[in-house]
């Protein structure tokens, strides 16, 4: 068989044809220059058609070149990562401001705090004084004897090295003589600077005291008693190191990390320095073959014991534009969720623009996250407890104090989480019951609609005015054209979705403005703590383009809400833990995905912000709808099913089929019930205690048939129930 064997030569022969200057690329892998016809030599016999296998050896390796042409190293350089020139926080001015602000304060702090103990400090180095003096003196004394050299003239003594020992008398002779010289020098210069003093002035005579006392107080200071007290407590971590990081994952139990870290291994390596990066370190690392950033991910709770961090201080990332063995590590100084969290730059004053980034919390660094909402969808999921109703409460004030925006908005659990936006809202609803649900559908319905209606409005538009077919700031601000922007704000939507009689035709009218309403204007928020493929269907989950992921608890939840494949490839809300509220994974508004942390705002604050919205919208004139005391619920909201199919059955008819009952209804509301089936009205009619059997009808034609159907008593006594009539 053959052996793989590389080339023993450190070069390949210089070519010596036209394209010498040329990079070759016609090399095979083989280790055989194809260009080169093979020449057989004498002892190859004559070829007799047998093709027996020969054994031998098989050059595959390339030969290194000499050198490299200068146009493979600038070719080389072009596509080399560049260090920036100026560090990041220079060239952000908010993080810029934020460094600077926090430096002065720091420096402000140390010496209010030292200041203000200076009384104390001249005390203690008063009492510490005569010791120092004590220490001086006896020190002086010991220096100027050589007294340091004492224990090895007693050695030389106990060992009768009288060599030794006359060479060391001499030796110490020496530097006594010289060191009684300058002795007796300082203390004719410390004699003459105290006549100079007691010559001096009382301030003058006062300050040298003080001084006198001060450097003896120092020198008679005990090493561990230090003068001053540290003016800050620090929380920061110890400085990572390479040593560090290299421990940390040879304690991961990764059998290639391990090989790797032994005897003969190729170790870890570093591409770029460990450097400070905001409040942390960060640290890019290249891990050994075969090991990848989610095999680190999946251990990060021992990878932060290897630390010695506590778990909210680790965050290991992938670089998501190198290998999937590059490991980006930052470390924090302090836990994620015990740092305190800024204000929302909102919330005392200034307005939002949708059509701009707003600010919508902080990541690990401390750096503001901000989002765009036009031209976007946002999904918030989260376990119940989590921060998701306060994340979604962010974008729904930001979104209220954009005083074009027009706002319908829907709190499915009835808790009042959202009750702030009841001033600016054009549709508002709070609750669980049907009624509730009824009129988020009615309300989306009512969207669907106006997207049709927009649509055509851009259309006609010409192309020097909506060039690209999409809602622009200076088109929505013409109310002529009736483009503002429209948010639509759902929190639990899994109670909209799951909705036995009304979440199918929800689920199919969000998935169409999903789709449909980005270019016009209209931005649809999702809030839900159970993301699962009931509670949120498939069109949403897979449309949607901002996703906000805070603590759940499996791999399925991690991907409906983050998209397919985010857990394979290390995005895992399920490391979250129990204190990590308000932080989670958001996709879709950046490059790479972020690992973030919500501002807050309590009820209190956000009934102020919204005061200051509907302000806005009054000196706008675009406070309109439920917030303006207008009776805007939509015609089919709050609409009875059981009234409604009692109306639709005359009085002389005992039973009835159901295809029967849904043609009558669409004909009596087409915009509710257009496109009901049989099916459809058996399941609606359920939660009222109403259920379809075989009965007998007959068609236009007279012909007679069991069909599915309902009896009319089964109708009347459902709706004596629903009004509590006997």
């Amino acid at each position: 068989m053959a052996e793989v064997l590389r080339l023993p030569v450190p070069y390949v022969d210089e070519p010596t044809d036209a394209e010498a200057d040329e990079p070759r690329t016609d090399y095979s892998g083989n280790g055989v220059d194809e260009s080169r016809p093979a020449v057989p030599s004498a002892e190859d016999g004559p070829d007799d058609g047998n093709n027996d296998i020969l054994e031998g050896k098989v050059l595959v390796d390339q030969a290194a070149p000499r050198r490299q042409e200068f146009r493979t190293r600038l070719l080389a350089g072009r596509g080399a990562r560049r260090r920036p020139i100026i560090a990041p926080w220079l060239r952000d001015r908010e993080e810029a401001k934020t460094t600077v602000r926090w430096a002065v304060d720091y420096g402000t702090h140390i010496a209010g705090f030292h200041a203000v103990r200076i009384p104390l400090y001249a005390a203690t180095l008063a009492a510490r004084s005569p010791r120092g003096l004590w220490r001086l003196v006896a020190g002086t004394w010991r220096w100027t004897c050589d007294a340091e050299a004492l224990p090895l003239r007693l050695n030389a003594v106990d060992g009768n090295d009288a060599d030794t020992y006359l060479r060391l008398l001499r030796e110490r002779d020496n530097r006594v003589r010289w060191r009684r010289l300058l002795a007796s020098g300082g203390l004719l210069g410390a004699g003459l600077a105290a006549s100079a003093v007691a010559a001096a002035g009382g301030v003058a005579q006062g300050a040298a005291l003080a001084a006198l006392v001060g450097v003896l107080g120092w020198i008679g200071s005990p090493a561990d008693k230090p003068l001053m007290g540290p003016a800050v407590v620090s929380t920061s971590a110890p400085k990572l190191t390479s040593e560090i990081i290299v421990r940390a994952l040879g304690a991961l139990g990764i059998g290639e990390i391990n090989k790797a870290l032994g005897k003969g291994g190729a170790g870890i390596t570093f591409p770029a320095p460990i450097t400070r990066d905001g409040p942390g370190w960060r640290a890019d690392v290249d891990l050994p073959y075969g090991v990848t950033v989610t095999d680190i991910m999946d251990r990060r709770e021992r990878l932060a014991s290897g630390l010695r961090r506590p778990l909210g201080c680790v965050w290991p990332e992938p670089a998501h534009d190198q290998h999937a063995g590059r490991l980006v590590l930052w470390v924090g100084d302090q836990d994620m969720n015990q740092v305190k969290p800024p204000a929302w730059p909102l919330a005392k004053s200034g307005t939002a623009d949708l059509f701009k980034a707003i600010p919508f919390g902080t990541d690990q660094r401390g750096r503001t996250i901000t989002l765009t909402l036009m031209y976007a969808n946002a999904l918030i999921a989260a376990m119940p407890g989590m921060g998701k109703t306060f994340a979604l409460r962010i974008l729904a004030l930001a979104a209220a104090l954009d005083a074009l925006a027009e706002l319908r908005t829907f709190e499915l659990k009835g808790s009042g989480d959202l009750s702030a936006l009841e001033k600016v809202a054009h549709h508002y609803g709070s609750g669980q019951d049907d009624e509730t649900i009824a009129a988020c559908l009615a309300s989306l319905r009512e969207v669907r609609k106006d997207l049709e209606r927009r649509a055509q409005t851009l259309r006609k538009l010409p192309k020097d005015v909506c060039p690209e077919n999409k809602v622009t700031p200076q088109l929505a601000a013409k109310k002529s054209l009736g483009l503002r922007p429209l948010v639509f704000i759902v929190d639990e939507c899994q109670n909209l979705f799951a909705h036995p009689t009304y979440g199918a035709e929800a689920a199919e009218l969000c998935t169409a403005i999903i789709k449909l309403g980005r270019a016009f204007g209209v931005i649809l928020l999702l809030a839900t703590q159970r993301p699962d493929k009931d509670s949120l269907p498939t069109g949403v989950s897979a449309n949607v383009g901002i996703r906000f992921c805070l603590r759940v608890m499996g791999q399925v939840e991690n991907d409906m809400v983050l998209g397919t494949s985010a857990y394979r490839n290390g995005l895992r809300a399920t490391t979250f833990g129990l204190r990590d509220k308000g932080i989670g994974y958001l996709v879709g508004d950046a490059d790479d995905p972020q690992i973030g942390r919500s501002y807050y705002i309590d009820n209190l604050t956000a009934d102020r912000i919204c005061e200051r919205a509907r302000a806005l919208r009054k000196a706008a004139g675009t406070l309109t709808g439920y917030a303006a005391g207008e009776d805007s619920a939509p015609d089919d909201a709050g609409v009875s099913l059981i009234d409604d199919v009692a109306a639709v059955i005359g009085s002389d008819e005992e039973k009835i089929w159901s295809e029967t009952v849904v043609k009558r209804l669409a004909e009596l509301r087409p915009g509710l019930y257009a496109g009901w089936t049989p099916g459809q009205l058996a399941d609606a009619l359920k939660p009222y205690g109403v259920a379809t059997r075989q009965v007998w009808g007959q068609d236009e034609d007279g012909k007679g048939a069991n069909r599915r159907g309902i009896v009319r008593e089964d109708i009347q006594e459902a709706a004596r129930e629903a009004t509590g009539t006997p």
